[in-house]
């Protein structure tokens, strides 16, 4: 159902809530200049592989995929895509978009029980989307998901959660 202008779709203080999927750790190869002009630098982050861990995924990251990266007076545009395998063996689509920027004081630690999801005064925040047509995984695609992540040079972990 589609709500017309009189209606609302959640009454007066809903919040979405944030259920916890599963993570990815994602082993990256160093980084590829791309180009840079005009206050921008462009690299591209290939994906070597990785895995997937959660209550509602298992499997792991297939090599190959990548990450476009946008620098832009200290912040990065991150638009990465690559594949993972399901441990049934299906495979999933993702394509990752997000925002990295550090010296952020409005972003506190993120913790998730005892687990560091994100460090304190970085923004590091993913939007994904997925593509499969496995019938036990179209929930992927069916769900909107939020990304908190952190990382290094050499591996990037990244907490998905679902919105509902």
């Amino acid at each position: 159902m589609i709500a017309s202008e009189s209606q609302t779709v959640a009454g007066p203080g809903f919040t979405p809530g944030l259920d916890f999927a599963f993570e990815i750790r994602v082993l990256l190869a160093p980084s590829l200049h791309i180009g840079h002009g005009a206050g921008e630098v462009t690299e591209y982050v290939p994906i070597t592989g990785g895995t997937v861990d959660g209550p509602r995924l298992s499997g792991t990251v297939l090599s190959g995929g990548g990450d476009w990266c946008d620098r832009r007076r200290g912040v990065y545009q991150l638009d990465a895509r690559y594949l993972l395998q399901a441990d049934d063996g299906a495979v999933i689509d993702i394509t990752n978009r997000g925002y990295f920027h550090e010296d952020d004081p409005t972003c506190p630690a993120q913790y998730d029980g005892d687990l560091q999801v994100s460090e304190a005064g970085v923004y590091y925040r993913t939007s994904p989307v997925f593509r499969t047509d496995a019938p036990a995984h179209l929930w992927l695609a069916r769900t909107v998901f939020i990304g908190l992540a952190r990382g290094d040079d050499t591996e990037v972990a990244i907490r998905f959660y679902s919105v509902s």
